[in-house]
């Protein structure tokens, strides 16, 4: 059995690659490349094929199955890229990965820290030998109220995470969450998005939480709020966002992640002109912190996405239930 790897790390992953897929008796095969529909016949031999977020299309589906694909696993916990639901109606099958995400519940606390210390416009200033304080008068997090939309395992843990600062904690759910209620009380969406001077983002990409803070929310939070997403660009309507920070309405934002970041992230930009899309004109306030889908990126993560993306392969040859399956 071979599994074909797109977007193969050489510096981060193929250690990892090389030592499970020996012990899995699992044959390897690679390129730096994305999976993309010019080069789907790479696969050609293979069994199964592992992708890193990039776009598979219905076409790219099926020359996939002719060429003998079993298998399409996305090294992400997130599955949007892929057309699930095609990939059901012709039987190929689909997984995605879990990992330890606890290197995600810090690198969103670090961020909410570098906005409320205003961090970004200090390192601007000491950049340009501007040593002058004006301006730069910063809150304390323990003086403030924090709203966690999405009680995962990730938003759970920045609960955890957040009440050693000994500030106001609260969280949205649809279901109660006993873990979380240790750190926060559970508030209904319109009352944390009024009373909380942080708001972070913790949800599933889907249907239902597309734009899920659009216009209308922004116009309900509380005035000089902090939005800070870790999660998925498209919950976050972006054009409400930029309003909402040009009216003051909010008073600055930390994303890890943003819409269209698609055939950018990743990828060595510096030859193109991205001074209009979103994620030019966000770099460019002073009082929002802007990183490339990073949170994820720390070693603990990366074998882990290795290992459990291998898994599900392992458990096909041996017959047993795949687990992360969704197709």
């Amino acid at each position: 059995m071979k599994v074909f790897v797109y977007d193969y790390g050489q510096s981060d992953e193929a250690e990892y690659f090389t030592r499970y897929t020996k012990e899995m008796g699992i044959e390897l095969g690679y390129t730096e490349e994305d999976l993309r529909p010019d080069n789907c016949d790479l696969a050609s031999g293979s069994d199964f094929i592992t992708i890193t977020p990039n776009k598979v299309t219905p076409d790219m589906i099926d020359r996939l199955k002719e060429l003998g694909v079993k298998m399409i696993c996305t090294r992400s916990i997130g599955y949007d890229h892929i057309d699930v639901e095609y990939a059901k109606k012709v039987g190929m099958i689909v997984t995605h990965i879990t990992y330890n995400i606890e290197g995600v519940a810090e690198y969103t606390v670090m961020m909410m820290l570098m906005v409320v210390r205003r961090i970004k416009e200090m390192l601007q200033r000491t950049m340009a030998n501007d040593f002058t304080m004006n301006g730069l008068l910063a809150k304390e997090l323990k003086d403030m109220s924090v709203g966690i939309i999405g009680a995962g395992k990730v938003g759970t843990s920045v609960l955890r995470d957040l009440s050693g600062f000994g500030c106001k904690l609260c969280y949205f759910n649809r279901t109660r969450n006993e873990e979380a209620e240790r750190y926060a009380e559970r508030l209904e969406l319109n009352d944390l998005l009024s009373r909380c001077d942080i708001i972070s983002l913790h949800l599933e990409l889907n249907k239902d939480t597309f734009h899920f803070i659009d216009e209308e929310a922004f116009s309900k939070m509380k005035d000089g709020a902090i939005l800070v997403n870790t999660a998925r660009g498209p919950l976050v309507d972006t054009d409400a966002l930029l309003e909402s920070l040009r009216s003051n309405k909010i008073s600055g934002a930390a994303l890890d992640v943003v819409e269209g970041e698609f055939n950018y992230y990743y990828h060595d930009c510096r030859d193109k002109d991205l001074e209009d899309h979103y994620i030019g004109i966000l770099r460019r306030m002073p009082n929002v912190v802007f990183t490339h889908h990073m949170a994820f990126y720390y070693e603990g993560s990366i074998r882990d996405r290795v290992h459990n993306c291998l898994i599900g392969m392992k458990a096909y040859v041996d017959g047993k239930e795949m687990p992360y399956r969704l197709a």
